[in-house]
């Protein structure tokens, strides 16, 4: 399938959704449109979903980073599978994330997991493939398909920031239950991924 979430795109999409809903465009005019967030596809963007798991993103930025220095000029399915689980403990992972790792780099060396193939699969069968792998839950399913191969309705489930940013843009009183929030993001479908990242965006304004 083809990328979709272009800068225009997700323009076209906010506009459309704007169109219908008044809180939408009222944010929009404050904040602005969000920009796409494009991830190469594979081994690496997976690597790095992982190593982002339950921590901030400066906290994610600085793990990721001491891993590539370990990794070295190869940032490799062979190269992380050589390397010893202290080396990546003292990068910053947990021994979970070191588990979740190397069945990642198992799952692509023996064919578990095409990344390549990914592109030609419906959403629903790129994620169920995707959560095949170990500490790869539905959000970090989400994420890839949504940054990595540009699909264009996909709510991230339970993630905080896209919660916060939709109790913003929606006024409300507390912030949604994941289950809440995945409810009220149906309503806009097929351009989900688009509100997500204006419900980002929205989180950590303080205009709104």
């Amino acid at each position: 399938m083809q990328y979709q979430l272009t800068n225009k795109s997700i323009k076209n999409s906010l506009d459309a959704i704007a169109a219908r809903d008044r809180n939408v465009g009222r944010v929009l005019k404050v904040v602005g449109y969000p920009e796409a967030r494009r991830r190469p596809e594979g081994f690496e963007t997976l690597l790095r979903i992982i190593v982002g798991q339950q921590v901030s993103v400066a906290a994610a930025n600085a793990i990721y980073g001491r891993v590539i220095g370990a990794l070295g000029p190869e940032v490799s399915v062979s190269r992380l599978l050589r390397l010893r689980e202290s080396t990546l403990r003292k990068a910053g992972l947990s021994a979970a994330k070191c588990k979740y790792a190397r069945a990642l780099a198992r799952a692509i060396r023996e064919g578990e997991l095409d990344t390549a193939g990914l592109r030609e699969l419906t959403d629903d069968e790129a994620l169920v493939q995707i959560q095949a792998v170990p500490g790869l839950g539905r959000w970090s399913a989400e994420i890839y398909l949504m940054f990595s191969l540009g699909r264009p309705d996909l709510w991230p489930s339970g993630d905080v920031g896209a919660m916060r940013g939709l109790q913003k843009i929606l006024n409300l009183e507390l912030r949604p239950t994941p289950v809440e929030a995945d409810a009220l993001a149906c309503k806009y479908s097929p351009y989900r991924t688009a509100m997500a990242l204006l419900a980002w965006k929205c989180a950590n304004a303080t205009a709104l």
